[in-house]
């Protein structure tokens, strides 16, 4: 397998949340020399006792890597070797524990919501997201930093061909709810406690043609308002939460 390229990290958040959780994905760190942020100093203290490089650089040095972004005075080099292809489907789908819960992301193509969604599924307990290679905002210094560290942790699978892919989920017994503001059918009124994949589309024209064909069902979430639709990361986050709801439901009712 082709190894993975190393990516930015960027804002004291950001950094301090890979240290946490996948310090070993972490090569190198740069920080603002001669600062006296505490928060500065405990990234660099916590990237000493991990064993990753930490090296101290002039504040033009991070602008200039950093481009637009906010670095606060510190960058880290990550690998991101969670970030995968399709060929690794099979493999991650055979260690999932339990029911499975996947959430799959049809050309979300700001990269904050990207983030957001990501930080999302993994407060929810999602075990692996897809996310299409093509025309969908990809796990950048963006969407990293909205993520809070999800994108660190989580399994993200990064497909040519998605509904090839959503093909391949309903091949291992995996069911496909898509939302769609036109489906018939009410989330809340939806049988959510089986292996399910959320398919969640793109924050103007929402899912395309052949991801809904492909889908097995349909769910809208109800609006009591005059707005006629929800941010695709809160919408995301309704879904995902009431699938936990129906799923702890239904454990509690088993003999």
């Amino acid at each position: 397998m082709r190894p993975p390229e190393t990516q930015l990290l960027i804002g004291i958040h950001a950094v301090s949340s890979a240290l946490k959780t996948a310090a070993q994905e972490v090569e190198w760190l740069r920080i603002v020399g001669g600062s006296s942020n505490k928060r500065l100093q405990e990234v660099a203290s916590r990237a000493h006792g991990s064993g990753v490089e930490v090296i101290q650089t002039a504040r033009a040095e991070l602008d200039k890597l950093c481009g637009q972004e906010r670095h606060q005075g510190v960058v880290a080099g990550f690998r991101g070797s969670n970030v995968v292809g399709e060929g690794q489907l099979d493999t991650i789908l055979a260690a999932i524990e339990g029911t499975p819960l996947l959430l799959v992301l049809d050309a979300v193509q700001d990269p904050h919501n990207l983030g957001a969604c990501l930080r999302t599924a993994e407060a929810a307990g999602v075990q692996l997201v897809i996310i299409c290679k093509d025309r969908s905002a990809g796990i950048t210094a963006v969407a990293r930093r909205a993520a809070s560290g999800a994108a660190e942790t989580l399994k993200v699978i990064q497909a040519t061909n998605l509904a090839r892919v959503l093909r391949a989920l309903k091949k291992h017994g995996i069911w496909l709810m898509g939302t769609s503001d036109q489906a018939g059918k009410d989330l809340y009124n939806s049988d959510l406690s089986g292996p399910l994949a959320l398919v969640v589309g793109n924050e103007g024209s929402g899912l395309r043609r052949l991801s809904a064909e492909t889908c097995d069902f349909l769910v809208k979430i109800p609006m009591a308002g005059k707005v006629e639709s929800l941010n695709v990361s809160v919408a995301t986050g309704v879904c995902l939460y009431e699938i936990n709801r129906q799923r702890n439901e239904y454990t509690r009712k088993k003999p």
